[in-house]
């Protein structure tokens, strides 16, 4: 395994998991707060994204790749439109 990223926030470190879990990109969240008992501790140990070594090329491209609308929305968000129903 091989850190691609570091974050001060874990939540940003899981969303980036996911994204490159739905890449299929297996990904581990790696963090030294002692369980979670000491938050602070990751101002010293930032959270860290790792992916296999074979793979981190390829995880950063995904990751460093500009957001693109989804073309069912016709360039608008999800939340503007109406819901189907």
């Amino acid at each position: 395994m091989v850190v691609i990223r570091e974050y001060v926030n874990e939540m940003e470190a899981l969303v980036a998991r996911s994204v490159l879990e739905a890449h299929r990109i297996p990904a581990v969240v790696l963090r030294d707060d002692a369980g979670g008992m000491l938050p602070a501790m990751r101002l010293m140990f930032p959270v860290r994204l790792a992916v296999r070594e074979g793979e981190a090329t390829q995880a950063l491209r995904i990751l460093d790749a500009p957001f693109e609308p989804d073309d069912a929305a016709d360039g608008e968000p999800c939340f503007d439109r109406p819901p189907e129903g």
